[in-house]
């Protein structure tokens, strides 16, 4: 087997971690970055792409590919991967199974109530607007070539170097509280782990990858403030927040995420399901390396 990333960042070096340690390993692994010199992998090929023009330099590593798995955003005009090198997908000899990591933010806003595969998707911002036309142009050039696609509904990404102790110590935190507000996790060991199981099992169809409790945001900043023994920022009203356009627009958005399906279709349980669980193993690394 072979495994291509397009977009080879946090979620995917975690994947491409977790895809060494299965037995057997699903080796070798190659993919695309922006700019290799900030490359987080260099143990493997990694092509430069920067989805406005087609890559110079991928083509043997995604036609010896067996497994691809896409990370990268969309762009104003939609798939950037599709754009480019559908082609080259399409006539990959060894394809055997597609990948595409969404975002739960194609469900739109629940008011609090709990969603799963089957909720409809009615999302308000354009973000998540695009997510939605690029998960079924995927689901149309995988089923014109006969091929298994998974797409992975990602909720909040976290985990080393990304959680709320960074954002304590360099200041940026806050507690800013809208009630009733609540949103799921992930871990990003989870997703590596879940990615890497499916990718084995060629695992096909679409599923939410969330944590298993939805929680305040500010909850976890005042948690994680906690567990370093500082005090935490003050709370601040969503409605006197001084905040960015894109930031106040994740707030437009308040749903619990059902796993429930992704779990049981690999017979799984987190490694962890709650913020409370992630930010106790991250902790314990830090100190641990230190």
């Amino acid at each position: 087997m072979s495994v291509f990333f397009f977009g080879f960042g946090y979620s995917s070096a975690a994947t491409a971690q977790a895809m060494r340690a299965l037995q057997p390993p699903l080796l070798p692994l190659a993919g695309t970055v922006r700019d290799p010199a900030e490359a987080p992998d260099a143990a493997l090929p990694l092509h430069r792409f920067t989805g406005v023009a087609p890559s110079a330099t991928l083509a043997a590593d995604l036609g010896a590919a067996t497994h691809v798995v896409v990370s990268i955003p969309p762009g104003p005009a939609g798939d950037v991967v599709l754009a480019q090198h559908a082609n080259d997908l399409a006539t990959a000899p060894n394809l055997q199974w597609l990948c595409y990591f969404s975002t739960v933010g194609v469900y739109g806003d629940f008011g609090g109530a709990m969603v799963d595969e089957s909720s409809p998707t009615h999302p308000v911002n354009p973000r998540s607007q695009q997510r939605v036309a690029v998960e079924q142009h995927w689901r149309e050039f995988a089923a014109a070539r006969n091929l298994p696609l998974l797409i992975l509904r990602l909720a909040g990404i976290y985990g080393p170097r990304r959680s709320a102790f960074d954002k304590l110590r360099n200041g940026t935190a806050r507690r800013i509280v809208k009630p009733g507000q609540v949103f799921n996790r992930i871990h990003v060991a989870d997703i590596g782990r879940v990615t890497a199981l499916a990718a084995a099992a060629r695992l096909a169809g679409t599923f939410n990858l969330a944590d298993d409790f939805a929680a305040p945001p500010q909850d976890v900043v005042a948690h994680a403030a906690g567990l370093l023994g500082i005090a935490p920022p003050p709370e601040v009203l969503f409605a006197a927040a001084d905040m960015t356009p894109m930031a106040r627009s994740f707030y437009a958005d308040n749903k619990r995420v059902s796993n429930a399906a992704i779990k049981r279709a690999l017979g799984i349980d987190l490694l962890y399901p709650d913020y409370r669980s992630g930010l106790a193993a991250i902790l314990a690394a830090e100190r641990a390396s230190s």
